[in-house]
């Protein structure tokens, strides 16, 4: 199946608002597991989370990673809105946690980040070259890096059967959403040319992961 492009940026109301409302804390924590069996030794002081979203992500690296600034970032304003206020009913993480609304790239990002995290960024991006550029711009050295994604299937029926199982129950506009990102992403092969033509294919790696992710690790030189 040839990959479709889909829209950069979730700017509509019902689209945030139902992404706020689902319940994805399964995948959110398998995620942030899986960053703890990547990088025992821990993310360093400073993480960004690419395209954080409604902050799922990014509420769970500051709570797992207690001694970390983090920091969110997204490109739609409708997106980062639930962030926003759910963030100003937990003082607690008032200064270790905030979110800028940026669109990639964005030149005047600083560097030095010691962990460069996304989760559902890279299908969005009609140029896979922003993400990779933004990670070597925002990552300092020995940076930890971890992308997840869906992985696209071979067929639109395979993209429909995984839509029917995962979900079935899910509002119409998610199961939309659900079927258009698989169109949009990248197979493990494609992602590795990515890596190739940004210069990190001795640095990360790429690989399939579950029935229909796919994720790029490691640690910039």
């Amino acid at each position: 199946m040839n990959r479709t492009p889909e829209p950069e940026l979730m700017e509509g109301l019902e689209q945030a608002q139902a992404y706020a409302a689902a319940n994805f804390a399964a995948g959110d924590q398998a995620l942030i597991e899986r960053l703890a069996v990547l990088f025992p030794q821990g993310l360093g002081e400073r993480l960004v989370d690419l395209g954080c979203g409604p902050g799922n992500i990014s509420f769970r690296l500051a709570e797992r990673y207690s001694g970390a600034a983090v920091l969110g970032i997204d490109g739609a304003a409708a997106m980062l809105a639930p962030a926003l206020q759910r963030l100003a009913e937990q003082p607690l993480l008032e200064g270790r946690l905030r979110f800028e609304q940026r669109c990639l790239p964005a030149a005047d990002l600083p560097g030095g980040y010691t962990a460069v995290v996304s989760n559902s960024l890279l299908h969005h991006l009609h140029d896979p070259q922003v993400l990779w550029r933004s990670v070597v711009q925002l990552a300092g050295p020995g940076a930890c890096v971890y992308i997840k994604d869906l992985r696209r299937p071979a067929s639109a029926q395979a993209a429909l059967e995984l839509q029917r199982f995962y979900l079935a129950d899910a509002p119409a506009v998610l199961q939309h959403d659900y079927v258009a990102s698989l169109h949009a992403a990248f197979t493990p092969e494609e992602v590795a040319l990515q890596l190739q033509e940004a210069g990190l294919a001795d640095q990360l790696h790429v690989a399939a992961l579950e029935d229909r992710y796919l994720e790029v690790w490691g640690q910039l030189f």
